[in-house]
């Protein structure tokens, strides 16, 4: 079979095609024919070394969309033949992949491949940050950085559906804005002057979505309301950000972290009911996914270059078989 391997750290060029053996299952692990895995940002980090996690050589990616070909004895929950999304052990970037039962479900019969395909990290993360953790309420405003990426624009929708007031986006560049606006925003705004517009137009927003970090978390607190939630999520700006007690205490706002990566790994059942809301919502069109472009196996430098611009909007696939 074949997969993309990464030997060393660096630019989109090290990614490179090899021959390898298939895997082998596990008696609560199932083998998966890949049909398209979705390409994350944390894919870029882990190729450039920048998270820190794992060693080399290793194949990226995170979630993959396929069908069953093989499952181990204690395994139940799924049956050869059927089509899963999943999150394997080892990198997704490949033919054929091992996943865990607990990290594997079932694709409804009335959704498509390629929404599926695009569902499993910013479908699931983005319904754990606004039902789990941030907990959104009707009537309230949601503010979303980097919305016009696949968990911003996912993001847009859901917290929509859960009765949020306002929804404002985030992004870099206005170019970007009419994604967002699609997506459901109610406004978009530039980082530059974010949260001095909130607080002259709004008084503060009740929930913020934050997978920049550094300088723009601390600007959201300047505008998170009392009683207000920040999800921080992602450090994709380089550096961390920083708080005082003096924040959170006597405004009764709070700071939440959450790591789907760390939750795989350490609470992987806890997952499981969000991807099934999300995948209802996928099939009864009550939720859209954003997919902007798809790339052949052999082109995933060119996926890795285009996410890596910023120039792109929603999500990338790659189409494996």
């Amino acid at each position: 079979m074949k997969k993309i391997e990464v030997q060393k750290f660096g630019g989109p060029e090290v990614m490179q095609i090899v021959e390898c053996d298939m895997p082998k299952v596990e008696e609560d692990e199932v083998l998966i024919k890949v049909i398209k895995a979705s390409v994350n940002y944390a894919d870029v980090k882990k190729r450039l070394g920048s998270n820190k996690s794992g060693g080399l050589p290793f194949t990226p990616g995170i979630d993959a969309m396929g069908v069953v070909v093989e499952k181990g004895h204690k395994v139940t929950r799924v049956e050869p033949g059927q089509r899963v999304i999943a999150f394997p052990v080892e990198g997704s970037y490949a033919e054929y992949v091992v996943a865990k039962e607990s990290l594997t479900y079932n694709i409804p019969d009335g959704l498509d491949d390629r929404t599926a395909a695009a569902c499993p990290t910013v479908g699931i993360l983005s319904y754990i940050l606004l039902a789990d953790l941030a907990r959104v309420r009707a009537g309230e405003r949601v503010l979303i950085h980097a919305a016009a990426g696949g968990v911003g624009t996912t993001s847009i929708q859901l917290a929509k559906w859960m009765g949020a007031k306002t929804v404002i986006g985030v992004v870099g560049h206005k170019d970007k804005a009419e994604v967002v606006t699609k997506a459901g925003a109610d406004e978009v705004l530039l980082y530059n002057d974010f949260h001095e517009h909130i607080n002259a137009q709004f008084g503060g927003v009740d929930v913020i979505l934050d997978s920049v970090a550094g300088e723009v978390s601390e600007k959201s607190m300047d505008c998170l309301a009392k009683y207000g939630r920040l999800v921080q999520f992602g450090n994709a700006g380089g550096r961390p950000g920083n708080f005082k007690t003096s924040d959170l205490h006597k405004s009764c706002r709070s700071v939440l972290g959450f790591s789907l990566g760390t939750t795989r790994l350490n609470r992987p059942e806890s997952i499981r009911q969000a991807a099934s809301e999300v995948l209802t919502l996928l099939e009864t069109n009550q939720l859209c996914l954003h997919i902007s472009k798809e790339y052949p196996l052999e082109k995933v430098s060119e996926a890795h270059a285009w996410l890596e611009s910023r120039k792109s909007t929603g999500k990338l696939l790659l189409n494996i078989h």
